[in-house]
């Protein structure tokens, strides 16, 4: 089953996450606003693989004295995602 998740981020310099997810597995995921470059590498890095292994990588990294991250944020979406 394919999902497609606008999630809004919280506390973060990027304002969305914009992810597809099918049968698990992450097919698309696009940062809005935040450190291109970063974001674009997150992003770039997390396609192809399962949401479940994501998440388990990036939830709760933080970003300098914030407490959360873009990656952070993409892992809350990805358990939104699933369970959706």
């Amino acid at each position: 089953m394919k999902k497609h998740i606008e999630y809004k981020t919280k506390g973060t310099c990027s304002r969305a996450v914009v992810i597809d997810v099918e049968d698990g597995v992450i097919t698309s995921c696009e940062f809005v606003g935040g450190c291109h470059g970063n974001t674009q590498g997150v992003a770039a890095l997390v396609i192809g693989m399962k949401a479940e292994d994501a998440i388990a990588k990036i939830k709760g990294i933080k970003c300098g004295m914030k407490s959360t991250s873009c990656p952070d944020q993409l892992a809350l979406a990805l358990e939104e995602a699933l369970n959706a």
